[in-house]
């Protein structure tokens, strides 16, 4: 069993709307093969609450407007630091950076086949980590505030 053409697209669409709305370490599972309850996967995390939102709001926007489809189950949205979508064929996780981290997916999903994303998507990897980095310069950089 392998992802059908309707998840690549409903994939692929979120992919590079995730990727639009400058997700982090934005990737793909097949996971037909050890559930049968969707297709694939799609991960995608950002440094902010804020941003998570945003990201979801523009999946959820592109995939209805381009391609018919409404989530038929949404979680984690009052605090926004893990939302879900549920597509049936697919499954949407946008995650704040630091459940990103914390929860691990990808070490759960791993095993399974990575699905093709487009250009924009496949740039976003490693951008928790450079975002990390960054902000963690930042914070050094700034004075101890004790006088």
């Amino acid at each position: 069993m392998t992802a059908t053409d309707r998840s690549l697209e409903l994939v692929t669409t979120a992919a590079q709307a995730a990727a639009d709305k400058l997700a982090h370490d934005i990737v793909a599972y097949d996971v037909s093969d050890v559930l049968s309850i969707t297709d694939a996967f799609l991960l995608a995390s950002a440094p902010n609450d804020r941003q998570v939102k945003s990201i979801v709001d523009e999946i959820e926007e592109r995939l209805s407007k381009e391609l018919g489809a409404k989530p038929v189950r949404r979680e984690g949205d009052r605090e926004a630091r893990w939302v879900l979508l549920d597509y049936v064929d697919i499954v949407v996780h946008v995650q704040h950076s630091e459940e990103r981290v914390f929860y691990a997916l990808e070490r759960l999903w791993k095993d399974c086949p990575e699905l093709e994303l487009p250009e924009d998507a496949r740039a976003t990897r490693g951008k928790a980590a450079e975002h990390a980095k960054l902000r963690e310069a930042e914070e050094a950089a700034q004075p101890g505030g004790e006088w």
